[in-house]
């Protein structure tokens, strides 16, 4: 219980400084035991413009460790958002380390052409 307080306070430290908007959105990262999600989000609007996970139908095939995996989803939420005119973001690490499946997403993402 005590490193989700933790992460909460990070959490909480991070969303007062980063805030994304249409132009350039906040690409928020969800992390759980199993999968990891990732959205683009414009936070003037309160809406969600793009999400990609480890669960949607290309990823959840595939084979490989969760590192292999997220930097998938990285590169998928980087193909989408070019799709829809978007080429920079604000990263929000929702509070867990910059490091493993994270950073693995994030370089994915970036590997991509998405800037942030």
């Amino acid at each position: 219980m005590a490193t989700q307080n933790k992460r909460l306070k990070i959490k909480k430290r991070i969303r007062s400084i980063v805030s994304g908007s249409a132009a350039r959105p906040r690409m928020s990262v969800f992390r759980s035991n199993k999968e990891i999600y990732v959205q683009l989000v414009d936070d003037m609007a309160g809406t969600t413009l793009i999400a990609a996970s480890s669960s949607d139908k290309g990823i959840a095939d595939d084979k490989g460790n969760k590192t292999e995996i997220a930097t998938k989803v990285g590169k998928l939420i980087a193909e989408k958002a070019k799709e829809a005119g978007i080429e920079t973001v604000v990263f929000d690490r929702n509070g867990y380390l910059y490091h493993g499946r994270v950073k693995a997403l994030a370089e994915g993402a970036r590997g991509e052409g998405l800037k942030f």
